[in-house]
């Protein structure tokens, strides 16, 4: 039983670990999650079993988390004092975000309010997936219109950053690897917070259990370096891996369906967040690569992750993607219970 378990999740290394070696060779940007993340979803739509078993999802968040943390030196913190107007916009562009996707989805492909307002969420993909689940929205198309958002944003964000010049140019000098056991002392205290922040219900609990851990024992000198790249490259393919199994088991008829609207909805937050973080970036002088992944409505795993690969300063990505989701969590029920009421 335990054996027949385990095929979907070696597909699913296999086809990542394939689609990396790749995209490697072909020197595109990220290649560590965009190629498993193609390659995965080519394998789900193809019929291939594929998945990514929970504890080792919650592993690969407790990592990125870990790895966001060791970037927030003392330095960052007081380049920090020009954050506040950054969140603030980013809580701003989520509500034009929502809007904006939920008019385009209404009109243009005329789903149902409720339907149209899941599937427009900007972000937080588990979180929408499981209100769905308990209204009458059309859950089929929500799940598809939510994860071609995710997939087109992990290819693209990379490239468009890549592309823009946003992460600089010459050789990228790697800080020194935490050693052993600094690092598993870490990894322990940041699973017991995680647990203890997913009892409370906090979004991305594991994630944001090692981000504070890091970050605590990196600003107080306990621990000094970065998480090593043997842990972060396979965490990345795993996480990339893990996009394309959203994919699995959905019909072709049903991706047609939702896939143009998917893609549609896709550009138009796309270009939205875009604009407002290029603004961001003149206005603060925020480096144009990390505001434009702290904007891009994506998963905040995934791009976390993508901050650290691109070398775009991950406490700035990962603490606009927190905020975010946090407003989310408190904002999409709201509204819910608004159309209830009506």
């Amino acid at each position: 039983m335990y054996f027949n378990a385990l095929i979907p999740f070696g597909q699913t290394l296999a086809l990542g670990s394939l689609g990396a070696a790749v995209m490697s060779l072909l020197s595109v940007p990220a290649p560590f999650l965009i190629g498993p993340a193609l390659f995965v979803t080519f394998g789900s739509l193809a019929g291939l079993s594929v998945a990514v078993p929970h504890p080792v999802r919650n592993l690969c968040f407790l990592v990125v988390g870990l790895s966001m943390g060791s970037s927030v030196t003392p330095e960052v913190l007081q380049a920090a004092r020009a954050w506040p107007v950054s969140f603030v916009m980013v809580l701003v562009t989520s509500i034009i975000l929502l809007w904006s996707a939920w008019l385009m989805l209404q009109r243009l492909f005329r789903y149902d309010r409720l339907t149209a307002l899941l599937a427009a969420c900007p972000g937080h993909l588990s979180y929408v997936l499981s209100l769905a689940a308990e209204t009458r929205g059309d859950l089929a198309s929500i799940s598809i219109i939510q994860s071609v958002r995710v997939l087109a944003l992990t290819l693209f964000v990379p490239v468009i950053v890549e592309f823009s010049g946003a992460t600089g140019t010459g050789t990228v000098t790697l800080p020194e690897a935490t050693g052993l056991v600094p690092l598993a002392a870490m990894g322990l205290l940041a699973a017991a917070l995680g647990m203890l922040l997913l009892r409370l219900k906090v979004p991305a609990a594991l994630l944001v259990g090692g981000m504070g851990v890091s970050i605590l024992a990196h600003l107080g000198g306990f621990v000094h370096g970065s998480i090593p790249l043997w842990l972060q490259v396979p965490v990345y393919v795993v996480l990339g891996g893990m996009i394309g199994t959203r994919f699995s088991g959905v019909r072709l008829k049903d991706l047609r369906n939702a896939f143009a609207a998917g893609i549609s909805v896709t550009i138009l937050v796309g270009f939205i967040s875009a604009v407002i973080a290029g603004g961001i970036s003149r206005l603060l002088g925020v480096p144009l690569g990390a505001a434009l992944i702290a904007f891009a409505p994506g998963g905040l795993e995934t791009m976390a992750a993508m901050a650290v690969i691109m070398h775009a300063d991950p406490a700035y990505v990962g603490t606009h993607h927190i905020l975010r989701l946090l407003f989310l969590s408190v904002l999409m029920p709201f509204i819910l219970s608004k159309f209830r009421s009506l």
